[in-house]
């Protein structure tokens, strides 16, 4: 019974390196001596490498880089240089956007806001590149570009809290602060600033999405190793050629709630669940004090909460 509980792969092959599809012309070279390592075989494959940064990935590394390093630097500079102080506060350091008296400027002072854009900038530079490079590794190695568009759901998440949000309500001050806890603080203090978030209907929806795909990615995930001593994990054969694993599968979920998925539209829900959840959490903080600046009192409103 425990070999089934076990979150490690049971298996681990070892043989000739995979150095991939052939590259096109003039393409960056792959970088790096492809080898094995057990530790990372009992979590996914055991092959390290080779891999293909290119110059998108370069570029991308460099600006998340210099961003990490603003932030990081200001953080320690915030408690005197003292690398003690600098561990021990590290959770409650942050870095804020410019305040309100500077509105929408592009050059506040350094202290006063100018770091966060700039970090900002680069931060967002080296999400977008990795961004390109995630959408044209796909395109050159002939997959689609499903994982492409689910990052760029998460990217919009972040580009409406940092950017368009704060566009439209004239003022970077409205951005969301670098840090751990000061990111926290920002979303408490965001929810009861505008009437509660609970009664934001996009956010119930972002939500329902959330643990709609821990749901789904738990049943297909509990479904497939179930079946996995029948082949179940060889997922693509199963889609064209039916076979013991998937029938079984089937019958299960056909016996316990009278309906199941196929092996292929249970990555197609998991995907539109997960895809959904930061772009109606995106749109749910977009509304959110540009057309709605009392949730509470929109609930009442339109009859799905009571007045107080």
């Amino acid at each position: 019974m425990t070999a089934y509980q076990n979150i490690f792969t049971q298996i681990q092959i070892r043989g000739p390196a995979e150095m991939g599809v052939p590259l096109p012309a003039h393409s960056f070279p792959r970088d790096g001596k492809p080898g094995f390592s057990r530790l990372l075989g009992i979590l996914g494959n055991a092959q390290v490498g080779p891999i293909y940064l290119g110059f998108l990935g370069v570029a991308s590394l460099v600006c998340g880089f210099i961003a990490f390093e603003i932030i990081g630097l200001n953080m320690w500079a915030s408690v005197g240089w003292d690398p003690r102080e600098f561990l021990r506060q590290l959770p409650w350091l942050g870095l804020q956007p410019p305040p309100p008296e500077y509105g929408l400027s592009l050059f506040p002072p350094l202290a006063q806001g100018g770091w966060w854009l700039i970090a900002g900038f680069f931060m967002t530079a080296s999400v977008m590149l990795w961004w390109v490079r995630t959408y044209t590794r796909a395109k050159a190695l002939g997959m689609g570009t499903h994982v492409a568009w689910a990052f760029a759901a998460a990217i919009w998440l972040m580009v409406v809290l940092g950017f368009i949000r704060p566009i439209l309500m004239g003022s970077w001050s409205e951005a969301v602060p670098f840090g751990i806890f000061p990111h926290l603080e920002w979303v408490n203090a965001f929810s009861l600033r505008y009437g509660n978030l609970f009664y934001n209907p996009f956010h119930g929806l972002s939500i329902a999405f959330l643990y709609g795909s821990t749901l789904l990615f738990a049943m297909h995930g509990a479904t497939i190793l179930a079946v996995s001593r029948y082949g179940g994990d060889r997922e693509l054969e199963q889609i064209t050629d039916r076979g013991t694993a998937l029938e079984r599968a089937a019958l299960f979920w056909r016996w316990t709630m009278g309906f199941n998925a196929t092996m292929e539209s249970v990555h197609r829900w998991a995907w539109w669940f997960a895809v959904l959840t930061p772009l109606t959490g995106g749109i749910g903080i977009l509304l959110t004090g540009t057309v709605v600046s009392d949730w509470h009192a929109f609930a009442v409103a339109h009859h799905y909460a009571y007045s107080l």
